[in-house]
């Protein structure tokens, strides 16, 4: 992987595969290229027309992590990936990366068309929003040196899943790659904890933004991600909206790659 240094001296790790304009990936929570298989395929699938761009977020994989954290550093980390790799691109943000893009584009990175998968978002009773003080207890437990602890919570305040399901998966092989990246869990709780308070979005928040916006969700998942969907779609003032039928959030990258290339290739512009 190469490496780019952000403003605040993080080094950042990243990666890149393919010919043509660039198109940076975001990852959400957890995931970064080592251990998010989707990012490749989208990678392959993709190469013959992107220069398909994926980076370690701060604190993940091989990139650094300087404190105190705050939104501004990471679409400085963002920015700096954009810079490195020709200094515009088109950005696909997953889950809650969803947001960084979203911010990092109402701040003026130089972002030609951004794509959001599945951005988190609860603006009605379907299921429960974040607890108010959802960044100060991951914060706290971390603190504490209580990291799968953290992890754990996230499953279960933000994720909704049952806590039995949770203890179980405290046993598998793979819990302790989550640990190693569960101080960032408060990273994305700050991206995310109004767009989940189950409040109306606030379209301020993105009114930057100029870019066109195109904003997927999986038709099999649950409802509050549908809704949520249409709602930010609602806010943004050049947005699409596309439903992959049969996904999830966990979506294939099969399914997605023919909707990417479409809406950043020639057709799309």
């Amino acid at each position: 992987m190469d490496t780019v240094i952000s403003k605040d001296g993080t080094p950042i790790a990243y990666d890149r595969v393919g010919e043509g304009p660039a198109l940076v990936v975001v990852d959400g929570a957890f995931a970064h290229p080592a251990i998010n298989p989707t990012t490749g395929q989208l990678g392959a699938l993709l190469s013959p027309a992107f220069t398909v761009v994926s980076y370690a977020r701060r604190g993940r994989g091989e990139s650094g992590d300087t404190k105190p954290f705050a939104k501004q550093r990471e679409i400085e980390d963002l920015g700096a990936v954009v810079e490195a790799v020709g200094g515009t691109a088109f950005v696909l943000g997953g889950s809650s990366g969803s947001f960084l893009v979203l911010d990092a584009a109402a701040a003026g990175l130089p972002i030609r068309r951004l794509a959001v998968y599945e951005p988190p978002i609860i603006v009605d009773d379907s299921r429960p929003p974040l607890p108010a003080d959802y960044v100060e207890h991951l914060d706290r437990l971390t603190a504490e040196g209580r990291i799968g602890d953290a992890v754990a919570y996230f499953m279960t305040a933000a994720m909704g899943m049952p806590e039995p399901m949770v203890d179980g998966m405290r046993q598998g092989p793979f819990w302790p790659e989550l640990e190693k990246v569960a101080p960032t869990l408060a990273y994305d709780g700050t991206f995310v904890a109004e767009t989940m308070s189950g409040r109306p979005l606030d379209p301020a928040r993105w009114t930057g933004i100029e870019a066109p916006v195109l904003v997927i969700d999986g038709g099999a998942s649950e409802s509050f991600m549908h809704t949520g969907a249409d709602a930010l779609a609602a806010v943004l003032e050049h947005a699409e909206r596309r439903t992959l039928e049969g996904q999830t959030h966990d979506v294939a990258a099969d399914v997605l790659a023919p909707v990417l290339a479409e809406f950043f290739g020639p057709a799309g512009r």
